[in-house]
Parts: C-alpha cells; structure tokens; sequence
C-alpha cells in the first residue's frame, strides 16, 4: 500500500513541477513534443496536439521535452523560431524557473487544504487561533527505547499513565514526565489512541534516555486541531509555505556547507525507500497528514531543483545567466557535457542514498 501511495505522491508531485514548464513553455508558444511521467520504457502514450503524453515504466520522476532545448535538434523549418533557443533569455529563465514555482505552488494549495479540513497543531504554534479537541500526542519516539519496543508510535494520543495504584490523566505533558520520572524500573501501563483505536500497552521507564531522570524514550506536545475558514487557510498557508520553504533551504545550505568540509552526515539523508517508509507512516496518521507530507516535499523538491548544479533546474538556469553576461550562447556540447556528468552523479547519489535506506530497514 506505502508503494502505491508513494507512486501517487511522486505523481502529483511530477506533474505539478513538469506542468510548471510546459504551461509557461506553451504560453510563450515554445513547441512542447512531450509531457511524460515517469522513464522509458514508454507504457502508454497518446497525441494531442503536437504534444505527446506518455507514461513510462520507471515511476522515479519525469519530463517535458521542449523543442530546441538541444540546439542541435532543431531542423531550420518553419517551427526554428517557436524553438526554446530562439527565445529571449529572459523567457528560457520563465520557463525553466516555472518547475520550481509550481512545486511551491502546489504546496500552498495542499497546506491551505490542510487548515481547512483541519489538521493537528502544537499549542504554542496555535495562539492566535483556537484549538479544538486537545490531547497529549506523542510527537517522537526514541529509536530502541522501551516506547519503541512496546510499538507506540508518533501520532499516538496518551489517554492516561498507571503503576497499578495511581494513575494519571494524559493532560500536560509535564505531569506525565514527572509521574514517569518518578517511577523507574516500574513497570506501568499505558493507555493511549491510535486513531479510533484505544489500546493499552507497559513499558518500564529506564535510565540513560533523558538527561538525569527515568524516561521511556518518547516526545509529547499538547495538540489540537486548528482548522480555518477559507479565506484565512489561503492566507496562513503562504505564510506557512514561506516560512517552510526558508527552512527547507536553511538546512539545505546548512548540510551542504558541512559537507565541504566533511562533516555532514549522509546517514541522515532519505532517498525514495526511505520515503515510501514515510509516506505510509504519514498515511496511517490521517489523511491530512498525508496532504501535508506531500507539501514538505514538494517545498524540498523546489528549493534542491534551484541549487545551481548541471542537469538540476538551477543548473539549467545558471547557464543562462553566463549566456547573459557573456553575450553569447554557451558551446553546445560543453553544455551538454556537465548535464551528463551532472546527471550521472545524481544517479550515483540516488543509488548510494537508496543503498543507505535499505540498509537501515534492514538494520
């Protein structure tokens, strides 16, 4: 099921990004010979138009293929001047940024959804609006820490915490970290909500999670569901997409400085296993939080696709810029040269980080 629904995701995300392209392409009247999802080989494929729209056997990204974004393809006819290297740079720039504006479009969109339908939010992040329906959520579980074992998971809501002989309601977070603190090596049990599930499991609290107390490895937050009329979901989702995509590109720049010098850690990095883990984790919360798992992603597609690297949008775009102030067009096959080795590397990378998921559902 987490495949299916990654192939969907990855869908929704592909088509907005390569749509992005191929609208402002078509409104600045470039030829279009190919929207695709997917890479060959070609499972269907019909013409409308003088576009081509095929979906092909690899579901691991996609492409719109412009005419003219190889100069050496195009024939000197009657199309040459609807070709994408006949128009002005500052149109190539439009439509090779247009991917990347829709990706943060579409996650606007998904996140205005989100507040709309209502979706969970942290006390402290909710003070300008009203929360309903509060509980005591588990936001993390330590990874091999008692909680882990006993198979509580984030999202879990915490109903209430007993030793046998008291017994304590789920309603701040600090009252249950001090009953748990306070009971070391004791085995209690736990009653908590998964979805409209009640179940109760006993995880014994132990030293060495938390800094000088017992704990049973989880994180907790007061959360309720913030939910807005749309027009203020419209609003507070640019404000929300914004700041998001700040972030995504904070810690992007973050990992890469250190990866100059490094000490970045790879093992940190998700590629598309880990992500079809996470999809369905994020599925099996709710499906909102699946509409906003979709958007984080979308906001990181956009921000790694403007890093200025051959054979990314950012690449494609620099290109661009080094034709502007050099006056001149930038020798065919040099160009053509760093996408291939910029591609390649991006294979590589996508092979060595798949390898890093693998290994570690297997650990």
């Amino acid at each position: 099921m987490s495949i299916i629904l990654f192939i969907v995701v990855l869908l929704v995300l592909v088509v907005a990004h390569e749509f992005g392209h191929f609208i402002i392409a078509k409104a600045a009247g470039i030829r279009v010979d190919e929207f695709a999802f997917g890479f060959p080989p070609k499972i269907w494929g019909k013409k409308w138009g003088e576009t081509t729209y095929s979906f092909n056997a690899l579901p691991l990204g996609g492409y719109v293929k412009i005419y003219g974004e190889d100069p050496n393809e195009v024939a000197n006819d009657s199309d040459r001047k609807r070709s994408f290297t006949a128009q002005p740079l500052r149109i190539q720039a439009s439509v090779i940024v247009g991917g990347v504006l829709f990706n943060l479009l579409l996650a606007w969109i998904l996140i205005t959804a989100t507040l709309m339908i209502g979706i969970p939010t942290m006390a402290d992040e909710g003070d300008q609006y009203v929360l309903t329906n509060p509980r005591l959520m588990i936001t993390g579980v330590h990874e091999n820490s008692p909680s882990s074992i006993a198979g509580i998971k984030s999202g879990d809501v915490i109903i209430s915490v007993s030793d046998g002989m008291k017994s304590i309601d789920g309603t701040t977070p600090d009252g249950v970290t001090k009953f748990i603190a306070t009971h070391e090596a004791q085995p209690l049990t736990f009653t908590y909500k998964r979805k409209s599930e009640i179940h109760t499991t006993v995880i014994t609290p132990v030293q060495g999670i938390a800094p000088s107390r017992a704990a049973v490895g989880i994180y907790m937050d007061m959360v309720g569901t913030l939910e807005l009329p749309f027009h203020v979901a419209l609003w507070e989702g640019l404000h929300k997409t914004y700041q998001y995509t700040v972030l995504t590109a904070t810690g992007l720049w973050t990992f890469l400085s250190s990866a100059i010098v490094g000490k970045s850690d790879f093992s940190q990095v998700t590629g598309p296993v880990g992500i079809v883990n996470a999809v369905g984790e994020a599925a099996s919360i709710g499906f909102v939080n699946l509409l906003f798992f979709t958007a984080l992603i979308s906001i990181n597609l956009a921000v790694i696709n403007v890093i200025p690297f051959p054979a990314l949008d950012g690449g494609r775009l620099l290109f661009i810029v080094i034709e502007a102030i050099m006056r001149r067009p930038i020798n065919v096959k040099v160009a053509n040269t760093f996408n291939f080795v910029g591609f390649a590397l991006l294979m590589l990378l996508m092979v060595a980080v798949t390898y890093n998921d693998i290994a570690k559902l297997l650990h």
